[in-house]
């Protein structure tokens, strides 16, 4: 796993289940998990929270929910009970194919 596809803060013997639970996440649309696809901007953990900041490909998308309760549900079940999780859609800057992982273009053909 390349754990530099997104920012992080936070402790970092909490990166490597963060990094594994977001990709289990997986973008029914294309088939990849969202940090293949470039989905995950960034994860910041204080204070007994984290911020997770993620994108889709299109505001039009679909499974924006499916995708953002796959990401909660996940990293709950991946973190220490009493951490807050809170994931928040944002769109600048705006999603390219240039975030896509070079197994996620390979896997699109491109």
């Amino acid at each position: 796993m390349d754990e530099s596809r997104f920012t992080y803060s936070g402790p970092a013997e909490l990166l490597p289940a963060v990094a594994r639970a977001l990709e289990k996440v997986v973008d029914p649309e294309v088939a990849l998990n969202i940090v293949d696809v470039g989905l995950v901007y960034g994860v910041a953990i204080a204070d007994g929270r984290m911020d997770v900041r993620i994108t889709m490909t299109s505001a039009a998308c679909p499974v924006t929910d499916v995708i953002v309760d796959d990401v909660e549900n996940a990293l709950d079940d991946a973190m220490p009970p009493d951490l807050k999780i809170h994931v928040e859609v944002v769109w600048e800057p705006p999603w390219t194919s240039e975030r896509m992982s070079g197994r996620a273009r390979a896997f699109m053909g491109w």
